[in-house]
C-alpha cells in the first residue's frame, strides 16, 4: 500500500493505522511530501554538496480562489510525481536494486530495505493498494486518475498534474482493479478550473462489472457534517448513472463514518492529544475509530482477492466465547449494511442513490445537509473546515518540536 499524508502531517503521523495494516502483512510505504504540506521535510542528496535538504512548511489558504487552486495545483504536481518515484523505487527494492538516496540504517553501508527483495506482490497490475489522509486522500484521487485517465487527444483547458509514459509500469499498475481508501477526503483542491476534465472522469474502479466494491471512504463525523466537502466526497466516488455505464448492475463504493469522530480521530493525533479531539470537537475514542478504520481497510482487500491476516477477536470486538464460534477470516460485519452491525459505525454505501436527489441537495435521514445547523459541530460550534485547519496547525507545532 502506497500511503499519502494530509495537511501539517508527516508519515510519522499515522503510526497507528499503517503499523496495524503492516501487522496484518500490508507493505506500507508511507510518503513524506515535499510540497510543503509537511512542517518540515527533510530528503537526502548524497551526491549534491549538501547531504540533506529542507523544505519548510507553506502557508496557503483553504477558501477558493484562483491563487488558491493554483498553489494546490502546484502541490499536487510535487505530491504525484513523487508517489510515481516511491512506485519505480518500490520496484528496484523488490527486484533487489540499490537505491542512492536512502539513508544508511545499518553498519556497513547496509539497508534494511534488502528484506524486501522479491517478497512484494508489486508487479501485478492491480496489486498495489492507495490510501491517504484528508490532502492526502486528495493525492490519491489525484495520482490514480491521472495514470489511468490519459487523454489521447489534447483537451482545452485542461492541464494535466501528473502525465506518465504510456508504456510505463505504472499505467500497466493502475486498473480498475487497486483499492482505494479515501480517509476524510479533502476535496478542495479537486475543484481546480485546470484539472475540470479529470473531475469529470469516474473512478477506474467503474470501467469494472464489480464496481466501487474496492473504492472505500470514510468520514470523520467532523467531515460528515460538512456539508458542501461532504457532498463533493459522494459525488467523486459515486458509481455512475446506470445509463451512462457498461455495466448498469454493478456496486457502488464503501461509505462510512464513526460516530464521534473528529478529523484528527484518523491520524496518530486522536490517541496522542484525545483531550483536544474531545473538547474542542466533541470526539470519542480515538484509539477505536482508528481500529474501526483498519478493521474496514482489510475486509475490503480480503474482498478484493488480497491475502491478508485475521483480525484478532479483540479487534472485532467480540467476548472469547464468541470468538471460539466464530472464523476470523472474514470480518463481514465492519462492511455490512446492517444497522447497527458494529457499535456506532454507519454505513451510508445503501443510500448513496436515495440522498442525491434530482435537484442536487443531499439528503440524510430525510433532512437535508445544505444550510443546516450540522455544518457546525464540537463543544463550541466550530465548523468542520475550521477543524481541518487547527489539525494541520497542531500538526506543525507537534511535528516541528519533533523535527
Amino acid at each position: 500500500m502506497m500511503f499519502s499524508h494530509g495537511l501539517g502531517g508527516t508519515r510519522n503521523a499515522y503510526s497507528h493505522i499503517c503499523g496495524s495494516l503492516a501487522s496484518h502483512g500490508v507493505v506500507v510505504v508511507a510518503a513524506d511530501h515535499r510540497d510543503g504540506s509537511s512542517p518540515l521535510a527533510i530528503h537526502h542528496t548524497p551526491e549534491g554538496k549538501e547531504k540533506k535538504k529542507r523544505v519548510e512548511y507553506r502557508s496557503i489558504a483553504h477558501k477558493p480562489s484562483t491563487e488558491t487552486y493554483e498553489a494546490r495545483d502546484e502541490q499536487l504536481r510535487i505530491r504525484l510525481w513523487e508517489l510515481g518515484m516511491v512506485h519505480d523505487a518500490v520496484l528496484k527494492i523488490d527486484e533487489g536494486r540499490q537505491l542512492k538516496n536512502v539513508a544508511q540504517d545499518l553498519p556497513n553501508g547496509k539497508s534494511m530495505l534488502s528484506m524486501f527483495s522479491n517478497l512484494l506482490n508489486v508487479h501485478e497490475p492491480g496489486a498495489i493498494s492507495f490510501s491517504g489522509h484528508s490532502f492526502g486522500a486528495c493525492t490519491m484521487i489525484q495520482f490514480v486518475k491521472s495514470v489511468y485517465h490519459r487523454p489521447q487527444t489534447h483537451i482545452p483547458r485542461y492541464k494535466p498534474l501528473y502525465t506518465p509514459s504510456a508504456d510505463s509500469s505504472l499505467v500497466r499498475q493502475i486498473t480498475p482493479r487497486n483499492p482505494v481508501t479515501l480517509l476524510d477526503l479533502w476535496t478542495l483542491p479537486i475543484q481546480s478550473p485546470d484539472t475540470a476534465w479529470l473531475r469529470s472522469q469516474t473512478m477506474p474502479c467503474y470501467d469494472s462489472p464489480t464496481g466501487g466494491n474496492n473504492l472505500l471512504a470514510i468520514a470523520s463525523e467532523g467531515f460528515f457534517n460538512w456539508a458542501s466537502n461532504f457532498r463533493e466526497t459522494k459525488r467523486i466516488v459515486a458509481k455512475p448513472a446506470s445509463s451512462q455505464s457498461r455495466f448498469p448492475e454493478q456496486r457502488g463504493p464503501h461509505i462510512f463514518y464513526p460516530i464521534a469522530s473528529a478529523h484528527l480521530s484518523q491520524s496518530d493525533f486522536g490517541v496522542l492529544f484525545p483531550w483536544v479531539t474531545t473538547k474542542v470537537f466533541g470526539a470519542k475514542e480515538p484509539e477505536r475509530v482508528l481500529r474501526l478504520n483498519t478493521r474496514a481497510i482489510l475486509q475490503v482487500m480480503r474482498e478484493n482477492g488480497i491475502r491478508v491476516a485475521n483480525t484478532s477477536a479483540r479487534d472485532l470486538e467480540l467476548d472469547e466465547t464468541m470468538a471460539k464460534n466464530k472464523s476470523l477470516t472474514q470480518d463481514t460485519a465492519i462492511l455490512s449494511r446492517a444497522k447497527d452491525s458494529v457499535r456506532g459505525w454507519v454505513n451510508l454505501s445503501a443510500d448513496m442513490e436515495r440522498d442525491l436527489d434530482l435537484s442536487g441537495a443531499d439528503r440524510v435521514e430525510g433532512k437535508s445537509l445544505v444550510g443546516t445547523p450540522m455544518e457546525k459541530v464540537g463543544s463550541d460550534g466550530k465548523g468542520p473546515g475550521e477543524a481541518m485547519v487547527e489539525g494541520e496547525v497542531l500538526g506543525q507545532v507537534v511535528e516541528g518540536n519533533e523535527k
